[in-house]
């Protein structure tokens, strides 16, 4: 599995999808051809990230500053939060290459790209963490 793939299943957000359609559509009966023979598509099931941060960070004992820290994200996801693991991530979400030769550079891409990210997938990020 994927870094990025790890924190969307640590957060729930993996699970959203798990209820969708099936791939194949159903074959409508001959005597009604107007009926269209996709699936439904269902909504995305919207996950309270900042919630469930909160929840995992007052139940840390570390005090780690999920909201601007690649760093402390990771860690509180439970995560391997080395330089290795966020330049493997960095990658993963196609971060540029002048900002992964500066290492703050990049921790700050990277967590603004995962906050994004998170809410494009489901998350529900406030915009003020998305700025």
């Amino acid at each position: 599995m994927s870094i990025f793939g790890s924190i969307l299943s640590k957060l729930g957000i993996g699970e959203a999808h798990a209820d969708e359609a099936p791939e194949r559509p159903v074959e409508a009966p001959e005597s009604t051809p107007e009926v269209s023979s996709a699936p439904p598509v269902k909504a995305i099931k919207e996950v309270d990230v900042v919630a469930n941060l909160a929840a995992m960070a007052s139940a840390n004992s570390q005090k780690l500053n999920w909201k601007v820290s690649i760093v402390d994200l990771m860690k509180l996801l439970g995560l391997d939060s080395s330089f290795s693991a966020r330049k493997e991530l960095a990658a993963e979400l196609e971060c540029p290459e002048e900002k992964m030769a500066d290492s703050a550079q990049m921790n700050i891409w990277l967590h603004k790209t995962v906050l994004q990210k998170l809410a494009e997938n489901g998350g529900n990020i406030p915009a003020d963490l998305l700025d």
